[in-house]
């Protein structure tokens, strides 16, 4: 990771803050420049994910930039605002990637109905009810993979395809929120995911529908 500039002192900060508030815009670059030290930080707890390390950083400055735009001295340190700017740009990050990379897999195909039509997973999890027919098709697919779940899945397994994919109603959330709920890191919670699905696969191949 490359070398950044030394962070300011308190008097150096509340200086170039007090000089941006009066419309010194090079003031404003200073606070940024000198605080990039705090994104790289960071970044470093995300440097497992499959993201380069400068992209990380790149996304990172950008919740840094709104931090320091908006900042208001009167309501605590810049630094604290600050790592929760970038902590939440990233986030909303990995949030759109992961949302992205699951619609891509729950296209993917998981088997085949008795007129050998392709299921998809996204079939029999979302539940869209289009026309009677179909509703009552995916009524019983979901009810299928309910029954799968309980069936085939631990019930650490089961917790984490409930929370990934909000089922029973519930709000779909990332894996570092699941992870951050049952107290284990992503990459587990990735790990038991995928294998989750993989079970469900396979006894959904197995199903007679």
């Amino acid at each position: 990771m490359k070398t950044f500039p030394k962070p300011l002192s308190l008097k150096e900060e509340q200086q170039y803050l007090k000089a941006y508030k009066e419309g010194d815009l090079k003031a404003r670059d200073q606070l940024i420049e000198r605080n990039l030290r705090l994104v790289a930080h960071i970044v470093k707890k995300y440097q497992g994910s499959e993201e380069e390390v400068q992209d990380l950083i790149s996304i990172g400055t950008i919740g840094l930039i709104k931090a320091v735009t908006t900042f208001d001295s009167e309501k605590g340190k810049l630094a604290t605002y600050a790592a929760r700017c970038i902590e939440n740009e990233l986030l909303m990050f990995f949030r759109s990637r992961k949302k992205l990379s699951r619609e891509v897999s729950l296209y993917e195909p998981i088997g085949n109905d008795k007129e050998g039509n392709v299921i998809n997973l996204i079939d029999v999890m979302e539940c869209e009810e289009v026309d009677l027919i179909e509703q009552m098709e995916l009524k019983l697919h979901c009810s299928k993979i309910k029954d799968l779940i309980l069936k085939h899945l631990t019930p650490r397994e089961q917790q984490v395809i409930i929370l990934r994919y909000g089922l029973g109603k519930q709000e779909e959330i990332t894996q570092r929120e699941v992870g951050a709920l049952l107290g284990i890191s992503r990459s587990y919670v990735s790990r038991i995911e995928k294998k989750a699905l993989e079970k469900l696969r396979v006894g959904f191949d197995h199903l007679d529908l």
